[in-house]
């Protein structure tokens, strides 16, 4: 039996609400989408990396670094639409999605992903967590993750989750936007329609979880810093300026 075939897709679009443009935008010099697609490409666990965009510029990017790329459709409402439209196209068993504005991705990210698919074939979908610092706890941007014993995931909220009524020091977990799909949890993802509390929270993977699916949590130690304002631009180029020299 062949060994089973994992690619990342990397959603990447030019209408961005807060930062428009986004995945284009010059860090240290380089545009954005390009540290993010090295990164990827520097993960052993993937045997492919494909971009999925609906944008002329950023297809002309890809085609002069001769990255992998896919047009979707600019009427698909979600990253993990053009996840899904890129599986229509491109045959494997796993799907890792890696967001166009996550450029300090790093390889155990990836091994995190994939590790809870080792537990057998009723896990459907993956994502990952890391702990979370006091002054995210409140923060409605920062999604808080709780999970069953085995890391199923219960239930993801911008809300401080776990409610800790005595005081007694719960545990609180930060949810990444990483995600890792078996192919017909992927496919099955378009024919959901967005679920009430998914749109009660503006959460995208809650839909998942209102349908049955098995999502898994898995723990990292390195967090990861999404690009949403001027602010964010600053502060991982300064960590990449850090970790790149």
């Amino acid at each position: 039996m062949p060994a089973p075939r994992t690619i990342a897709v990397i959603p990447a679009r030019l209408a961005s609400t807060r930062l428009p443009g986004k995945v284009l935008l010059p860090l240290l010099g380089r545009p954005m989408l390009q540290w993010v697609v090295e990164a990827a490409l520097r993960c052993p666990q993937l045997d492919g990396v494909v971009v999925a965009t609906d944008a002329e510029a950023v297809a002309a990017l890809c085609w002069a670094h001769g990255w992998p790329c896919e047009m979707t459709d600019p009427g698909l409402p979600s990253g993990t639409d053009r996840m899904r439209a890129v599986a229509l196209r491109r045959a494997a068993d796993f799907y890792v999605n890696i967001q166009g504005d996550e450029p300090l991705l790093q390889p155990a990210h990836v091994a995190a992903l994939l590790r809870p698919f080792e537990l057998g074939p009723h896990v459907d979908v993956t994502t990952v967590k890391v702990p979370c610092s006091p002054e995210n706890i409140g923060n409605p941007n920062a999604v808080k993750v709780v999970t069953a014993l085995d890391g199923r995931a219960l239930y993801f909220s911008r809300a401080a989750i776990p409610f800790d009524r005595d005081a007694a020091g719960a545990p609180y977990w930060k949810h990444l936007g990483l995600y890792a799909y078996r192919r017909d949890a992927l496919l099955r993802f378009g024919t959901l329609e967005p679920s009430p509390l998914e749109q009660t929270e503006r959460l995208e993977q809650l839909r998942l979880l209102e349908n049955g699916l098995a999502l898994y949590v898995e723990s990292v130690d390195v967090d990861t810093v999404g690009v949403d304002t001027e602010a964010d631009v600053e502060r991982v180029e300064s960590l990449l300026r850090a970790r790149h020299g």
